[in-house]
């Protein structure tokens, strides 16, 4: 028993090595054909925008994608106050360094802590409730949200682990409101 902690602790510093390599095969990867769309999609998600002009055509397209984009927009604003006033604070991990980078980034280094990522989590809260809610645009949500959480990583403002905790959280609050809301109902 008194080996399961020290096994833990080797498997954490693994997988940290892991993150990091796989990062560092993304940003040492010359892409310039996808460099600037990448970019965009990423500050499109800035604050949200991108997802509230979804919210915005669902909404105006009738009575159902009006209640799938409340359930995003709601599942998506719980995630983005627990990622930003809850858990990032707690392991203050540091933003990767753009120095050993092969690409322009056109993306800004936010000031935040790195882990988890919050643009993810919002991504995947809102492709989880209004997909969960409009399963017809589910499959298409959660490839849009993926595609922001990648663009975190290859912007460098992110390292993977950040962007896979970011999508467990944002999916499981997703998941979560959009069970209870079944419920209420």
């Amino acid at each position: 028993m008194n080996g399961l902690p020290d096994r833990l602790r080797e498997a954490g510093r693994e997988l940290l090595s892991l993150d990091k390599a796989v990062y560092s095969a993304v940003q040492s990867t010359p892409t310039p054909q996808i460099d600037h769309a990448l970019a965009r999609i990423s500050r499109a998600a800035d604050h949200s925008k991108l997802w509230m002009a979804m919210a915005a055509v669902m909404a105006a397209s009738g009575r159902r994608p009006r209640r799938a984009a409340l359930m995003g927009l709601g599942s998506l604003a719980v995630t983005s106050a627990t990622v930003n006033l809850a858990v990032k604070p707690i392991p203050r991990r540091r933003r990767p360094s753009l120095t050993e980078s092969v690409r322009t980034h056109g993306v800004r280094m936010p000031g935040s802590h790195s882990w988890p990522s919050g643009h993810t989590a919002s991504a995947f809260a809102f492709a989880t409730g209004a997909g969960g809610e409009l399963p017809e645009l589910d499959s298409a949500l959660r490839l849009a949200a993926t595609v922001v959480a990648y663009s975190r990583v290859h912007t460098g403002v992110h390292y993977p682990g950040d962007v896979v905790a970011g999508a467990l959280i944002g999916a499981g609050v997703g998941s979560l409101a959009h069970s209870v809301v079944r419920r209420i109902r």
